[in-house]
């Protein structure tokens, strides 16, 4: 009969464990990423009397606590440096030296660019040289370039795509109208913009003639106020009014504007020409349409400041640019855990390998087995409420009921007091 004042004692000591899991579940319902913990109760050993034939229990183990590592809700979010991970996998932080993973992104950027959890850890990956990310590479301190400048970009390619009218008259001294021009803004090494004038006339035959010409005052030896010819040829066109690059002058579908020698020290302009685009294609016709330019590219580019940082889809790390320009400046690496259970909590939504957990597996988000990562997004808490206050239900009525095994335990012990005295 004693043995079960110990069994129900047990009992509210493994119930009161459960709830205070529960009670710690509810409590972070709003923590981002946190995993919520669920109790598994054991039993303790029988003792067996009448030889074996009857077994008692001694009651409840405190119960265990296991993490469920089942995905939150993944939610838009205001941070331009947040990232919530869609399937398996942990962010990698490093806590002085010590390597700690988590599952909430809400991250942001220290005055010397570092990239830190809430607490101050410091978010693992891989840094980008000259735009490129090794991601075969060590991990190590993601740090954002804060007040940084990005040097000019000389351009080397240009392309227009146009329509020539194939209805126009010959040009002539006595009758320019078939005469018009198409200006690309392009930039030197020093970042410094120049304007190439393309100019086009109707030379009959499905030909235009062709000049090029930049300002006189931003080339070497020019004349101010008179724009200086860098290039000329002529441009063919078939019956059907696409582009003829065999019969064009020069041949070809590039056409290579000699170096251009420019007054204010930079390096000489060297620019192409390129009349395809990337699939092949023409972007030069001669159609029964008014001649005009429809668009234009360059790949140049003036110096420009930082103007900010985000998180893009996928872990990496977009700066952009006063000039409209962005650039990978680095990469979240992700660790995939197979038994995530092990890991050891230590706080700040942070956890730390144990002696019983495997070898994290360190990559590129969506390799090896490792979830995406949603840049501006949050994973939620996975708490569910209501399984949390049905739970909270059922343990206090089995604290309740194994507090009755108490009294009634206690009721019968003085009974058996009375009958002895």
């Amino acid at each position: 009969m004693f043995a079960a004042f110990s069994t129900a004692l047990s009992a509210l000591d493994a119930n009161g464990v459960a709830v205070d899991v529960v009670g710690n579940n509810l409590a972070n319902m709003n923590t981002t990423g946190y995993k919520e913990s669920v109790s598994d109760f054991r039993d303790l050993v029988n003792e067996c009397i009448n030889g074996g034939t009857t077994q008692l229990g001694f009651g409840v183990q405190s119960p265990l606590t296991i993490r469920e590592f089942s995905q939150g809700a993944i939610e838009t979010s205001d941070g331009p440096l947040d990232a919530a991970i869609q399937g398996s996998g942990f962010f990698i932080v490093n806590n002085n030296g010590a390597t700690q993973y988590t599952r909430a992104g809400n991250f942001q950027v220290d005055a010397n660019g570092n990239l830190l959890t809430p607490t101050g850890e410091q978010v693992q990956g891989w840094m980008a040289n000259a735009g490129v990310v090794n991601t075969g590479g060590p991990i190590g301190n993601i740090i954002v370039p804060v007040g940084s400048t990005a040097p000019p970009v000389a351009t080397q390619n240009v392309t227009l795509s146009a329509n020539f009218n194939a209805a126009a008259t010959v040009w002539s001294a006595q009758d320019t109208s078939s005469g018009w021009s198409a200006p690309i803004t392009v930039y030197d090494s020093l970042g410094t913009s120049h304007v190439l004038t393309f100019n086009f006339e109707n030379a009959g035959n499905n030909q235009w003639n062709y000049t090029i010409t930049m300002p006189g005052s931003d080339v070497q030896g020019g004349v101010p106020g008179t724009p200086s010819q860098v290039a000329s040829g002529t441009l063919a066109f078939n019956a059907d009014g696409t582009f003829d690059a065999a019969n064009s002058t020069p041949p070809g579908n590039q056409v290579v504007i000699p170096a251009i020698t420019l007054s204010n020290g930079a390096n000489p302009l060297n620019v192409n020409w390129n009349i395809d685009n990337a699939n092949g294609t023409g972007v030069l016709t001669q159609f029964d349409q008014p001649s005009a330019a429809s668009a234009n590219t360059q790949d140049g580019s003036a110096a420009s400041e930082l103007t900010g940082v985000t998180m893009g889809n996928g872990g990496q790390l977009l700066a952009s640019y006063s000039n409209g320009n962005q650039a990978v400046v680095g990469q979240l690496a992700l660790a995939n855990i197979n038994n995530p259970q092990t890991l050891l909590d230590v706080g700040n939504n942070e956890y730390q390998v144990s002696a019983t957990t495997a070898q994290p597996a360190i990559g590129l988000p969506g390799t090896g087995g490792r979830g995406t990562i949603v840049g501006g997004a949050l994973e939620s808490s996975n708490v569910d409420m209501a399984t949390e206050l049905t739970d909270l239900i059922v343990l206090q009525s089995a604290y309740q009921a194994n507090s009755k095994v108490v009294t009634t335990v206690s009721t019968l012990a003085q009974d058996t007091t009375q009958l002895i005295t």
